[in-house]
């Protein structure tokens, strides 16, 4: 007798579970999402093109507060050896004085020896286990010759202050160690700051480092925006200045009275100033171009400070090394006040400094993979700036 059992068509369920070909397709459709999941996550990880941006200018900052740290080091450490060297010389000279001194007293006891004297109060000195041990046996004092006693007392000094030099020596020798080891921490800060930061950029498409360029435009734009506004107020200034001067003027005249005040020049009041400043500013100008090398004071190359020293020291100023040093070598005026040739600081731990040109511009050696240039001063914004100080 025949089936009457019609076959299941492909696809339905059985027992509740799927035919193999529909649990491909399901397998298939979770690893789609699956993969979409992760996609998504991933993207929701990445950082935006802002905050790559606020994090590669945070590294080059710390960089540079590391820069002026190793710099500062730097300069210690070169002064540390130099006053180990002179110590370490000084106690090499004092030595050989103290051996010739100890010789003098052996030609006393050989020629004590030699004639047979009943008191060889030399020998008995250099036996002694200290110079105190034998001055203690004041009787034997008593017996010296008067060279013996001059020899003595010089040999004794020559000891003393030899074994005090030694120590400080050793002490110098034991802060340059300390310098040396903090030079080394601050040159390996520099160099992971930089690398984090070129890594950083490196993990950028060209489509996003194009973003980030134009991002950067703007803000040069506005930064020059502010430094146009910061011109007219000072010229406004200055302006109002030179009208109150002028009306002063027709004063005294009128009065009939003369003096100092009766000039209506327009010029700083400090003229030896402002020729220094032109001098140093003609420095900084020849350097527009040379790379920002971090550590480096001239003459192929600068970081912000190196710039600044050596723009100075070419108008004769000799200004300390480091940013932390500059901000106090002079007189701080407010931004208003502002004159080519003042220093510009910035951040709150002054780790950055430019050369004030006029009309809210500055010369500086921003950063590394950059070249000394003109910039306005408001290039990281009006918050960036720390204070302005007139050196000389």
């Amino acid at each position: 007798m025949a089936s009457h059992r019609k076959s299941r068509p492909t696809g339905t369920r059985v027992a509740g579970i799927r035919t193999p070909a529909l649990a491909t397709a399901a397998l298939t459709s979770v690893a789609l999402l699956s993969q979409s999941a992760n996609a998504a996550h991933e993207a929701d990880d990445k950082p935006s093109l802002e905050e790559v941006e606020k994090k590669v200018d945070d590294l080059y900052r710390q960089a540079g507060s590391a820069t002026e740290k190793y710099n500062a080091a730097k300069e210690k450490t070169a002064k540390q050896r130099k006053r180990a060297d002179a110590l370490i010389d000084d106690v090499a000279k004092r030595t050989q004085k103290l051996n010739e001194a100890r010789e003098e007293l052996g030609s006393f006891a050989s020629a004590q020896y030699r004639t047979g004297a009943a008191a060889p109060d030399t020998a008995t000195f250099l036996l002694a286990d200290t110079p105190q041990d034998y001055f203690d046996q004041t009787q034997l004092m008593d017996r010296m010759t008067g060279r013996q006693k001059v020899a003595v007392d010089d040999y004794i000094a020559q000891q003393s202050e030899t074994m005090k030099k030694r120590q400080e020596a050793t002490e110098s020798l034991e802060a340059l160690t300390e310098s040396q080891g903090d030079l080394k921490t601050a040159k390996a800060t520099v160099q992971r700051k930089l690398a984090d930061a070129r890594e950083l950029m490196s993990r950028l498409t060209a489509e996003e480092k194009a973003r980030l360029a134009a991002i950067e435009k703007q803000k040069q734009e506005e930064a020059a925006r502010k430094a146009d506004e910061l011109a007219r107020r000072q010229a406004a200034q200055r302006q109002a200045q030179e009208e109150a001067a002028q009306q002063q003027d027709s004063g005294s005249s009128s009065s009939g009275t003369t003096g100092s005040g009766s000039s209506t020049s327009t010029a700083p009041a400090d003229s030896s100033y402002a020729t220094k400043a032109d001098k140093a500013l003609a420095f900084a100008r020849a350097q527009i171009g040379k790379p920002y090398v971090w550590g480096a004071v001239g003459p192929g190359s600068y970081d912000c400070s190196g710039l600044t020293q050596a723009a100075w020291k070419a108008a004769g100023v000799d200004l300390p090394r480091t940013t932390y040093d500059q901000v106090n070598a002079g007189t701080t005026v407010s931004l208003s006040q502002a004159q080519p040739g003042d220093l510009v600081f910035f951040y709150d731990d002054v780790t950055h400094v430019g050369i004030y040109i006029g009309n809210g511009m500055m010369i500086h050696a921003p950063k590394p993979g950059t070249y000394v240039r003109e910039e306005s001063i408001y290039y990281d914004g009006e918050s960036a700036i720390h204070s302005v100080v007139r050196p000389a």
